[in-house]
C-alpha cells in the first residue's frame, strides 16, 4: 500500500480557538486520507508555558520557541489563533517568507495589516487563509472570492458581533436594560471581562472592513470605518422601535456608490420583516447584494471555540489540497482598485431621534423649522405626553445627508425649548 503523505503543522496559541482547532482536527484524524488525500499532523504548539499540563496531548509537542518553529522545514503550515498585532504580526510575516503557507484567525491584524500579509503572500507563492477572521464558523470571505466573483457586489452588512446582538435581543425580549444584558452576557460567556471592543463597535468595524475590501475590490482598514457602539441604546428606544414595526440591531453596513464607498459600524432600526432583524442571540449573519446574485444571506455561529475552528480547518484543508496539486496562492489578494472611502459627514442615513421638548404650542413647528432649514425632511413624528413642563417627541427623518443632520442637531441642542435631545439612531433605508 502507498505510504501517504503527512503535512506537518505548527498551531500558534492555544486558548480557546486554539483548543478548538486541535480537538476538531483531532475528530476528523482518521477522515483526513479520504477528504483531502493526505494525513495532517500537528508537530508544534506555541504557547507561553510549555510547562503547563495538557491533558492527551505529548508535552513534547508544546513549545515556546517561535524559532524551534521557523527553522522546522518539516512545518509547511502554521496556524495562527494568539490574536493581537505583534508577534502574530512578525511570526505570520517570517512564515511566508519562509516558504511556509498560513491560516489565520486575526480579524485586528487583517484589517490594520492585510495589505502587507497578502503582498507577502504573493510575492513567495503562498496561501495565506482567513475565513475565520470574519464572522466566526459563517462562511462568507470564500464564497465572496470565489463563488460570488461573478458579480458586482454593491453593498455588504451583517450582524458581525454575537455579544451585542446577544444584549440587544435581551432588551427587545425580555426588556433588560442594557447594564442587565451585560452582565447576563458575561455570566454566560459571550462578553469578556473587559468588553469594550464588543460594546463601542471595534470588533465589528475590524470584520467589516475587512468585507469591505474583498466585497469591493479596494483596500479598506479598521480606521476608514465610522463605529458607534450600543452602549447608549436605552429601554426606550427598543420600545419605541417595538412600536414603529422595528428592531435595532448592531450592524457593518459597506455600500459601494458611484461616489465612493461607504464604511460604518452603528445601531440601527430595521424593519421587522428585513431576514437581518430576526437574528437573535448570539447568531452572527452577513447579508449580501450582487448585481447577478441580488440577495443572499449567510448565517450561524459567529465565534466560539469549535464554529471558528470550523473556519480554520476548512481553510487548512484548503491550502493542503492546493499543495498536493501544486497550486498555493491561486487566490490572493482581491484589491485590484482604488477607491476613495467617504467621511461619515458625506454619506447619508434616515435617523430616528428622541428629543425632550417643552409642553407648549408651538415646540413641534419649532422643531420641525430647524430641520427644515438645515435639509432635513420629516418621514413620521409621535408625540407622547411628558410631565407637564415636557413632553417626549420622536421624529423620524427622510434619507438625508449625515452633514445637514449633525448641524440640525447642533441647532436643536441649543435652543431653549429643548431639554435634552435623548437618543438618535440610524435607520436602514
Amino acid at each position: 500500500m502507498e505510504q501517504l503523505q503527512t503535512i506537518k503543522v505548527a498551531l500558534l496559541g492555544f486558548g480557546t480557538v486554539g483548543g478548538g482547532v486541535f480537538e476538531l482536527l483531532e475528530k476528523r484524524k482518521e477522515e483526513m486520507p479520504d477528504k483531502i488525500g493526505v494525513e495532517v499532523e500537528i508537530k508544534k504548539i506555541l504557547v507561553r508555558d510549555k510547562s503547563k499540563k495538557r491533558l492527551g496531548i505529548e508535552q513534547e509537542v508544546f513549545t515556546d520557541s517561535w524559532n524551534e518553529i521557523i527553522e522546522d522545514e518539516e512545518i509547511q503550515v502554521v496556524i495562527e489563533v494568539m490574536g493581537g498585532i505583534e508577534p502574530a504580526r512578525s511570526y505570520i510575516l517570517e512564515a511566508l517568507c519562509a516558504g511556509k503557507h498560513v491560516v489565520t484567525a486575526n480579524k485586528d491584524l487583517l484589517a490594520e495589516h492585510g495589505k502587507e500579509l497578502l503582498d507577502t503572500a504573493a510575492k513567495y507563492g503562498c496561501d495565506l487563509m482567513f475565513e475565520a477572521a470574519v464572522a466566526g464558523g459563517i462562511p462568507i470571505i470564500r464564497p465572496m472570492k470565489q463563488c460570488l466573483a461573478g458579480n458586482d457586489i454593491s453593498e455588504i452588512m451583517g450582524i458581525v458581533n454575537g455579544t451585542t446582538n446577544f444584549i440587544l435581543t435581551k432588551m427587545s425580549e425580555e426588556g433588560m436594560s442594557y447594564q442587565e444584558a451585560l452582565k447576563k452576557a458575561k455570566e454566560l460567556g459571550y462578553a469578556e471581562a473587559d468588553p469594550t471592543a464588543d460594546v463601542e463597535g471595534y470588533d465589528a468595524g475590524r470584520k467589516i472592513a475587512i468585507m469591505a475590501s474583498i466585497a469591493f475590490h479596494s483596500r479598506v482598514t479598521f480606521f476608514d470605518v465610522y463605529i458607534e457602539g450600543i452602549t447608549k441604546i436605552t429601554e426606550k428606544d427598543i420600545a419605541y422601535a417595538k412600536e414603529l414595526g422595528m428592531r435595532i440591531k448592531l450592524l457593518g453596513v459597506a455600500k459601494h456608490i458611484e461616489e465612493g464607498i461607504e464604511v460604518k459600524v452603528h445601531p440601527m432600526l430595521l424593519s421587522k420583516e428585513h431576514p437581518l432583524a430576526n437574528v437573535a442571540d448570539s447568531f452572527n449573519a452577513v447579508f449580501v447584494h450582487g448585481d447577478a446574485l441580488d440577495d443572499a444571506m449567510f448565517m450561524g455561529r459567529g465565534a466560539g471555540a469549535l464554529p471558528t475552528a470550523s473556519a480554520v480547518v476548512g481553510d487548512l484543508i484548503d491550502v493542503v489540497r492546493n499543495m498536493k496539486f501544486h497550486c498555493n496562492g491561486r487566490i490572493g489578494c482581491s484589491c485590484y482598485k482604488e477607491v476613495p472611502v467617504k467621511k461619515i459627514e458625506e454619506t447619508s442615513s434616515k435617523f430616528f431621534m428622541r428629543l425632550q421638548v417643552k409642553d407648549k404650542p408651538g415646540a413641534l413647528a419649532g422643531v420641525a423649522n430647524v430641520l427644515g432649514n438645515s435639509g432635513v425632511s420629516i418621514a413620521q413624528v409621535v408625540q407622547k405626553a411628558g410631565d407637564g413642563s415636557f413632553a417626549e417627541l420622536v421624529v423620524i427623518t427622510d434619507v438625508v445627508q449625515e452633514g445637514s443632520f449633525q448641524d440640525a442637531i447642533t441647532i436643536l441642542g441649543g435652543m431653549s425649548m429643548v431639554k435634552e435631545i435623548s437618543s438618535v439612531v440610524r435607520v436602514y433605508a
